[in-house]
């Protein structure tokens, strides 16, 4: 079926002539629903596959089948083909109330009914009753374009309180949608799903898949995001030599933003040797800016986080004189000078600062770079808008990665205290100090 989508540019290219005639000519040039929503589904597959120049197309598809859906009668909703891209509409980023006002005047069958209703419930972030009202519909047994998103839909609607269930689900969208936008979102929520349940395997997997077909497409910035946060929360599991081997797949500069941001981190999070094998990797893969300035000062600086807890000052000092800070941007800055701090209250006689200690002098939100971007980033399309609206309790991604919480003060000893340990207290203390100074500069 998939196949045959590319002789809808004809119908494509008849929509877009269309919208440039008068309106009292445009009349007389009207496709029915089902045409208009075949032309949207093979500009989205262009999409899909890197075309970002389809997106203004896009855009103008939806406004057209907005207003020929509002026009077309009970009548017309009697062909089933056209009751099917209303639904595909729906789901393609439509307008949410165009949908109720054809549903409170549309004469339905009860299947039909209860899949229009579901999928409104779920546009309109009510999980619960999306759920119930979607429960019977078996994604397999529709028509496959229509089948895709159902199955996409109940995966997410599915995926906190069944997750074995959601990832059976976005199978079946794949399996329904190859090639589609329908394939790259259910790949994208696999990936979070797998993360979320820590199961490595089918994080790798889906990782793979994903790079080797939609590296191009408009969402691989948030395809980076969930791919980074799933390294860092199954560092103890993954294998360090299919992450590489994923990575690969990606031009040079794509594969160094990756590793610099899984550098920075597990070196904030100490975890040393993937915050090492990340910083390696980057620095293998530094472009010709960097190389005629010398090493990549972000790749050092990463890789002297993971140090902190186990080097002595001498170390850090010596990692730190590598860098240069004006190259660096206006956060990793504050990461620098955090380290700094951490290394200048760091003597022979104490011993070095524990995780903790350090995750307080170094917040992880002090990392953060927006100025640096994944070179492929771009708008967001309708198809993910749907999922910025559902509810909380639905599974989109893994849970952010946060700090652990301090654990409790110990009562004061009863006999005198070292010299070493009132110096080591105030020591902490300066660091809480620096800690509000990073907190309050952002």
């Amino acid at each position: 079926m998939r196949l045959a989508r590319p002789l809808h540019g004809l119908i494509g290219m008849a929509l877009l002539a269309a919208a440039a005639l008068p309106v009292s000519a445009r009349a007389e040039t009207q496709l029915q629903p089902f045409q208009m929503v075949r032309s949207l589904q093979l500009v989205q597959d262009r999409i899909a596959s890197g075309d970002h120049a389809a997106l203004p197309m896009q855009r103008k598809l939806l406004e057209m089948i907005d207003d020929r859906l509002r026009k077309t009668g009970q009548d017309g909703f009697d062909d089933p083909r056209n009751y099917r891209a209303m639904l595909v509409y729906a789901m393609s980023g439509g307008n949410p109330a165009t949908i109720d006002t054809i549903l409170s005047r549309l004469v339905l069958d009860e299947q039909n009914l209860g899949i229009g209703k579901g999928l409104l419930d779920y546009l309109n972030g009510q999980a619960v009753s999306a759920r119930t009202t979607l429960g019977p519909v078996d994604p397999m047994k529709q028509p496959p374009e229509l089948g895709a998103f159902l199955a996409l839909v109940k995966g997410s609607l599915a995926a906190n309180d069944n997750p074995q269930g959601a990832l059976k689900l976005f199978d079946q969208a794949r399996l329904l949608g190859p090639g589609t936008l329908v394939e790259e979102a259910a790949l994208r929520r696999s990936i979070g799903l797998a993360t979320a349940h820590g199961d490595a395997g089918r994080f790798t997997l889906a990782s793979t898949q994903y790079v080797e077909r939609y590296l191009r497409s408009p969402y691989a910035s948030q395809f980076a995001d969930s791919f980074v946060a799933g390294v860092i929360a199954l560092h103890d599991s993954i294998d360090l030599a299919k992450v590489s081997e994923i990575t690969t797949m990606m031009d040079a500069e794509q594969e160094r933003v990756i590793y610099l941001r899984i550098a920075r981190v597990a070196g904030i999070d100490g975890f040393k040797e993937l915050s090492a094998f990340a910083s390696a990797k980057a620095e293998k893969n530094t472009g010709s800016d960097a190389v005629a300035g010398g090493e990549d000062p972000r790749a050092l600086l990463y890789a002297s986080l993971a140090s902190v807890t186990s080097g002595t000052d001498a170390e850090i000092r010596a990692m730190l004189a590598k860098i240069d800070r004006a190259r660096l941007s206006a956060g990793d800055r504050k990461l620098f000078d955090a380290v700094a701090a951490v290394a200048s209250k760091m003597t022979g006689t104490l011993p070095a600062p524990t995780r903790q200690e350090v995750r307080q002098a170094i917040p992880i939100t002090a990392a953060a770079d927006e100025s640096d971007p994944l070179v492929i980033e771009a708008d967001p399309l309708p198809l993910d808008a749907v999922e910025e609206q559902q509810p909380q309790d639905i599974v989109e991604a893994p849970p952010p990665i946060t700090l652990a919480e301090s654990t409790p003060a110990q009562a004061a000893p009863q006999t005198p205290p070292d010299p070493a340990d009132e110096k080591l207290v105030a020591n902490r203390k300066k660091l809480e100090e620096i800690d509000k100074m990073l907190g309050d500069a952002q």
